[in-house]
């Protein structure tokens, strides 16, 4: 059989057809008046090639632009039917199909994925109670505990208005006017800011949720993903240089493990808190900023995560993927977390403005089970928009109906007073004590790398503010700990007298 450029013999071959399902011929060749004149506006096909292209590129996410994600099942290993009823959890040996999703915060699409930066794990569960989102970050605080100020923080982490270029001025001059960041800027700033792939990190829900049992008994939890491959981070000469070599490191070796049959492990285990306790506790339980110690609330074991199929298509894949806080199931509910509170709004939004008001159509985001609501109409309504059946609730001609079971107990609120509070206010203003806990746990080779690293970020803060922001930044330093702020300061070349930064 011979089988030439232009004629090629279709045998047991699909069609090359449009979108609309027309076979045709010239996919190469446009159509022209004579070999050397102008195109004609008739072909069709052309348009639809070039008009189709001009629209491949959706929005990328405001944040966690660039990522990577894997399909994979959750197993439960431990009963904690005691604190929730949600079917994920049912009994031991119960698998659920999930997708996990990775990615960098700050950086755009195109950036490389061995930035210092905090790391997105988000993981979708496909249960028979509907998709579940646990979207968290691979550290158990954020930058700020109130949402007033997130859009705020971010534009610090992206492109300078003026030069649209990264700015540490920016960025530190936000983090020293706002000491509850110091905690999480201190991880950023460890060798943990960057993290050897995807592969060799923990994860966190970070924000504290709740479980609810059968018995309607409510405990606030915190998740905790586990690696079982180990810790492994790159020092920031390592991540510097690989980004040189490879923008895509993280994508390539989390795609090439799972494709070699070396599936990722990750350890789910839970701390869990009573309301009771919630109330008294010493710490603010709902504060993103802050852990619960483990020696107060030990780590409880649940299941394990394993991810064992890349997907099939990138972008059906990962990049519509849409994950959202507000997407829990029964037996897991929200908490008081301002943070939390504020992503249930912001989340689902974006994902409306990304890919449209039907995104949860998009087979990724699809619940794999039965869903019945009366959302109708919108752009790419492509699930049959609910037939004829009515679109309006209560109605006298369709089957669906209220279950009763799955109503949450009610939740005691702490105050009927509605107003603006400091969240900084007494007894939610020590921004110190966990950090330098943090860093006096480091072994001194690792606070070595980590002042180093400080020290080489906050030397690119330049203007006629650089001396206000750097010392206001260096009093958060030496509140939280003498010898980091010591180090940071000699590191920059500014002489200190450390008596003045004692609490």
């Amino acid at each position: 059989m011979i089988v030439t450029r232009n004629h090629k013999i279709m045998s047991n071959h699909n069609k090359l057809t449009t979108a609309s399902g027309k076979p045709y011929a010239e996919n190469e060749n446009s159509q022209t008046a004579g070999p050397r004149g102008p195109i004609l506006l008739e072909d069709f096909i052309l348009h639809e090639k070039m008009a189709h292209f001009n629209r491949e590129r959706i929005p990328e996410r405001v944040v966690h632009a660039k990522g990577s994600g894997a399909f994979g099942t959750f197993t439960v290993t431990h009963d904690i039917s005691k604190y929730t009823k949600a079917k994920i959890f049912s009994h031991v040996g119960k698998e659920t199909k999930m997708l996990l999703r990775f990615s960098t915060v700050g950086g755009e699409k195109g950036s490389a994925d061995t930035e210092r930066d905090p790391r997105g794990f988000a993981l979708k569960f496909y249960t028979e109670d509907g998709n579940w989102d646990l979207v968290g970050n691979n550290t158990p605080v954020f930058f700020i505990k109130d949402p007033k100020k997130f859009g705020d923080f971010i534009h610090t982490q992206k492109r300078d208005p003026h030069t649209n270029m990264k700015s540490p001025t920016m960025m530190w001059d936000f983090w020293s006017l706002n000491p509850e960041s110091l905690h999480q800027v201190l991880i950023l700033m460890s060798d943990r800011g960057t993290p050897y792939g995807y592969r060799h990190m923990h994860g966190f829900s970070s924000h504290t949720l709740s479980m609810i049992n059968s018995a309607n008994q409510r405990h606030y939890v915190k998740f905790h993903f586990l690696t079982a491959q180990g810790i492994k981070n790159f020092t920031n000469d390592e991540a510097a240089q690989m980004k040189s070599v490879d923008m895509d490191f993280a994508q390539r070796d989390l795609l090439e493990n799972i494709e070699a049959g070396d599936f990722p492990k990750w350890h789910m285990k839970i701390q869990v808190m009573t309301e009771a306790e919630s109330k008294t506790y010493h710490i603010n339980p709902f504060d993103l900023t802050k852990v619960w110690p483990h020696g107060d609330y030990p780590l409880i074991d649940v299941g394990t995560i394993e991810l064992n199929k890349n997907p099939d298509n990138y972008f059906q894949d990962i990049e519509q993927a849409a994950f959202a806080p507000a997407h829990v199931v029964d037996g897991i509910g929200y908490s008081p977390d301002k943070m939390l509170q504020g992503r249930i709004l912001s989340y689902p939004d974006a994902q409306r403005y990304r890919l449209g008001g039907n995104y949860e159509q998009i087979p990724v985001n699809r619940c794999p089970f039965a869903t019945n609501n009366y959302q109708r109409d919108g752009q790419m309504r492509v699930d049959g928009n609910g037939g004829s059946k009515p679109n309006y609730f209560p109605n006298s001609f369709d089957d669906i109906v209220v279950d009763e079971r799955y109503k949450e107990p009610s939740l005691e609120l702490d105050s009927t007073v509605a107003g603006w509070f400091d969240r900084n206010e007494k007894g939610e203003d020590d921004h110190y004590s966990q950090p330098g806990n943090l860093f006096r746990l480091m072994e001194p080779h690792l606070q070595q790398n980590t002042i180093s690293n400080i020290v080489g970020a906050m030397s690119g803060i330049d203007g006629p503010k650089k001396e206000e922001i750097v010392n206001r930044q260096l009093c958060h330093w030496f509140r939280a700990d003498m010898n980091l702020g010591m180090g940071v300061a000699q590191g920059l070349g500014v002489q200190i007298d450390p008596a003045s930064f004692r609490k």
